[in-house]
């Protein structure tokens, strides 16, 4: 299971700016700028994906802290898919600090959950995050858009029940290629 949070906000803050590179050039890395910037009131957002199913969306208005994550994340949601699937369950989050905090190693221990090792700051190995992607952009072509938080919340809901799990499947599906590419490119920036 890949299982990431992201926030989701009223405000756009991330506009689209074209730029022209000479070919061959977009992914150099004198090319890229990585950010990570929230405007606004928003909802922090948690999902868990696995070939051919995925949670439910969970929606908070707080940070994510390692209390919150063990008690509604992991003990609500991934042990329950954990326990349909079997030993041959793996799971795999970000190296996030609540994700690391001791009370979460200890729940995965009790509920023989493994964890999958995995380099902070990777999104172009995560398929989760082109799920994030799909979400934000079904939310933004909203017509009219959300316009409060209550709002917001729907079209979130709404929005991950109509993602097809075919597009979520082919993202999952794609991990040995963006390994591969992430090998190649010496762990800087890929198409992916």
């Amino acid at each position: 299971m890949f299982s990431d949070e992201s926030r989701f906000s009223l405000q756009s803050d991330f506009p689209r700016t074209f730029i022209w590179r000479a070919p061959g050039t977009r992914y150099h890395q004198e090319n890229t700028i990585e950010r990570h910037r929230y405007v606004g009131a928003g909802w922090l957002v948690w999902e868990g994906i696995i070939l051919g199913s995925r949670t439910d969306l969970h929606v908070q208005s707080v940070t994510m802290t390692g209390h919150i994550y063990r008690d509604v994340i992991l003990e609500q949601h991934v042990r329950l898919f954990r326990g349909a699937m079997g030993a041959e369950f793996l799971f795999m989050d970000d190296n996030a600090r609540p994700h690391r905090a001791n009370i979460v190693e200890e729940c995965l221990q009790s509920e023989d959950i493994t964890r999958r090792d995995w380099p902070a700051y990777s999104p172009a190995l995560n398929p989760i995050e082109h799920v994030w992607d799909m979400l934000g952009r079904r939310i933004a072509a909203r017509q009219p858009p959300p316009t409060c938080l209550p709002e917001l919340r729907r079209a979130l809901l709404d929005e991950w029940c109509n993602i097809p799990q075919d597009q979520i499947d082919n993202l999952i599906l794609s991990m040995p290629r963006r390994c591969k590419a992430c090998i190649a490119s010496s762990g800087r920036h890929t198409p992916y």
